[in-house]
């Protein structure tokens, strides 16, 4: 292979991770962060173990980086799940009860019970699977991760943000509607992360699917304001950021709750 191919082939593999990485870097470790500060100390000991000096915020990016491999191209759709348009309760619950789909919902199960029984397993899997429950968590948050099959979660929707600059509507989701705030991800944590022992109880107390059919209801909403061709701007940023804190600060609590029972039991 002469230099010009291998120079393409490698600003592609660049350029993949970044298209199809949920709430970009800044939202994963917004999520990472929210959780290390629901941990219990059993859990913080035993993850310090599986991660060294890696905190949840720098191991909840590593499963989108990792697709500039291509040894790991299988864990792609791991990230996401589709439904059809307009599926009710019912049908989301009884697709996931019969889902054997490699998809996020199948996936995060998968690494649950394998974390479970981790003690059979060696450092590199238990290490590899840490990450990516901490990432997948984040995604299924995103409302575009659990979106249409037809349009693939958003990315052919194509819209302008800031009225000119051409993009997705899965894009605006997973990193302009967060970086339109200007915030590191610390910043942006201390900013949203205010919960009392009530609410996340609450949150934490629902399974997974229940976690999977929020995102979508969202998803469903969010494909009915828009249509392609859209330019969107401050008021698209003002009347949706709660949306995103709020799905970003529920991941977190929620990744924390998982986190507390896999490994501070």
């Amino acid at each position: 292979m002469n230099i010009s191919k291998k120079l393409i082939l490698l600003a592609l593999f660049i350029y993949l991770p970044v298209q199809a990485m949920a709430w970009g870097a800044i939202g994963h470790r917004i999520v990472g962060q929210v959780a290390d500060s629901y941990l219990t100390p059993k859990a913080r000991l035993a993850l310090q173990k599986i991660l060294g000096n890696e905190s949840l915020a720098a191991a909840s990016t590593w499963a989108d980086f990792i697709k500039s491999d291509p040894s790991y191209k299988y864990l792609t759709p791991w990230h996401y799940l589709d439904f059809e348009p307009g599926q009710s309760y019912e049908q989301t619950m009884a697709y996931l009860k019969v889902d054997t789909t490699v998809d996020a919902y199948t996936k995060l199960n998968f690494i649950m019970g394998q974390l479970k029984n981790r003690a059979n397993l060696p450092h590199d899997k238990v290490l590899m699977y840490t990450r990516l429950l901490i990432h997948i968590i984040g995604d299924i948050h995103q409302p575009f991760h659990v979106g249409r099959s037809e349009d693939q979660g958003g990315n052919k929707i194509e819209v302008f943000w800031n009225f000119t600059e051409k993009t997705n509507m899965h894009s605006v989701w997973d990193s302009k509607l967060i970086e339109s705030q200007q915030l590191s991800f610390t910043e942006y944590t201390s900013f949203i992360n205010f919960t009392t022992a009530a609410q996340r109880a609450e949150w934490q107390k629902t399974d997974l699917k229940q976690w999977i059919y929020e995102s979508n209801v969202i998803s469903e909403k969010l494909y009915g304001e828009i249509k392609p061709g859209d330019k969107l701007g401050y008021n698209y940023i003002f009347d949706h950021i709660g949306i995103v804190n709020q799905q970003l600060l529920k991941g977190g609590v929620r990744l924390a709750g998982l986190l507390n029972k896999i490994f501070g039991a």
